[in-house]
């Protein structure tokens, strides 16, 4: 069953999808009144039938109560430095289905990428598009939101809002003795909102390194193997996956 976000919270059960995604519905799906899809607004799913159409936008009835979510139970931030080509696309696309709450971009020192001011707000829209369609391919409730670009400086202002935070340090894995993840992930059953930062392809610098365990990150290591930029987050989700759920 398809499944669409829609922009209005439904109102005497009705709500109504406009834009790209009732063109979806009657172009390519060529969906009918009477036909079923997946509502979700405001975090919650609902059952929905195709009411009527007006024009290019598409009515639609609820009919069903709330369902099921299927979203982490913690809320898990990822913040990445910069990486090459279209990596960050696959970045987003997977965290996403993988159950991602926010995506932080921010400029490190070895970040070869430099973010295009005039084009960083068309790139940002690609990004956000990109988690809302791998969303809905997971049955989420909730699309992640793509945060602006920050510097490194704000990204230490803005790290105050989480409850746990933490910093993927290559030189751990290195380490003969070694903190395993597990073991950090038990010690937060009770802790909320997560924030994971995540170097560039040539890493955080030790002057980064060491300004994030100042303030507050604790560093872990992802195991003896040293992870691609695009891998690392995957990696951090998945176990967090297997622990919370």
């Amino acid at each position: 069953m398809q499944r669409y976000f829609i922009p209005e919270p439904f109102s005497d059960g009705i709500s109504v999808i406009s834009g790209d995604d009732a063109k979806h519905i009657q172009k390519v799906m060529r969906m009918q009144v009477g036909n079923t899809i997946i509502a979700v607004s405001e975090g919650q799913a609902f059952e929905a039938t195709i009411d009527a159409f007006d024009g290019q936008d598409v009515r639609i009835k609820k009919s069903s109560d709330s369902l099921r979510s299927n979203e982490l139970p913690k809320k898990i931030t990822i913040c990445c430095g910069l990486p090459k080509g279209e990596k960050l696309d696959l970045i987003t696309q997977k965290a996403t289905e993988l159950g991602m709450h926010e995506l932080i971009l921010f400029e490190g020192e070895r970040s070869i990428v430099k973010w295009d001011a005039q084009k960083g707000s068309k790139k940002q829209q690609r990004l956000q598009k990109i988690a809302k369609e791998a969303a809905e391919q997971s049955h989420r409730n909730v699309v992640p939101n793509i945060h602006d670009i920050l510097s490194f400086k704000e990204l230490l202002k803005h790290s105050s809002k989480y409850d746990v935070l933490f910093v993927a340090d290559e030189e751990d894995a290195k380490l003969e003795k070694r903190t395993r993840f597990v073991e950090m992930l038990s010690k937060i059953e009770d802790k909320q909102s997560i924030l994971v930062v995540f170097g560039p392809e040539g890493g955080l610098s030790r002057k980064e390194i060491d300004a994030l365990m100042s303030n507050g990150f604790h560093s872990i290591s992802l195991g003896p193997r040293i992870l691609r930029a695009e891998t690392a987050p995957l990696y951090v989700l998945s176990a967090m996956s297997y622990q919370f759920e």
